[in-house]
């Protein structure tokens, strides 16, 4: 059974925002090397939209930006969307049955399967699907933006922490 995740990068004061800051060295090897081991990833449209950045080579992208990339077009992708009508490579489209299709996922398959995007996260979480929270915390206070947990937070239970380069520090939780 595969294992759902939701795990991001937030400001100290919980917001996400990917313009607010970006991973150091560390931190984006960290995120290739996740994104590599994925069974595969499960995004909200706003989230997939954004992420869709990687789908085409850029001449300016470093060597880990080009591995993160390579690491994210192999992984398979699930869009949860009622307003998308079509999705990029290896990516299919979820319309209105997302509880069972998210659990068919979990069943069949093995590993971890992310979850991208706080609204997403907000409607797994209520219907019990998310298995582990991943709080990654940077040093910087944004006093705005979307918050990690769209909804009041549910009851959590901290199951480890780990310094990830010079700055993060991750948080893992799994529901109480």
């Amino acid at each position: 059974m595969a294992t759902l995740v939701f795990g991001m990068n937030q400001s100290l004061d919980g917001y996400v925002d990917h313009e607010g800051f970006a991973p150091d060295a560390t931190l984006f090897r960290h995120w290739i090397e996740h994104v590599r081991g994925l069974t595969g990833s499960v995004y909200g449209r706003r989230m997939y939209e954004i992420m869709r950045y990687w789908d085409e080579d850029r001449p300016e992208w470093s060597l880990a930006q080009r591995d993160f990339a390579a690491a994210w077009r192999r992984q398979p992708k699930w869009v949860v969307s009622r307003s998308l009508r079509s999705v990029g490579p290896n990516a299919s489209l979820v319309g209105d049955d997302m509880e069972a299709v998210i659990r068919g996922l979990k069943g069949e398959r093995a590993g971890e399967i992310a979850v991208a995007g706080p609204d997403l996260a907000r409607s797994l979480t209520e219907l019990g699907l998310i298995d582990e929270y991943r709080l990654y915390f940077h040093p910087v206070v944004l006093g705005r933006g979307t918050p990690f947990f769209a909804d009041p937070r549910p009851p959590l239970r901290l199951v480890a922490s780990e310094r990830i380069g010079e700055e993060v520090m991750r948080l893992t939780y799994v529901p109480a």
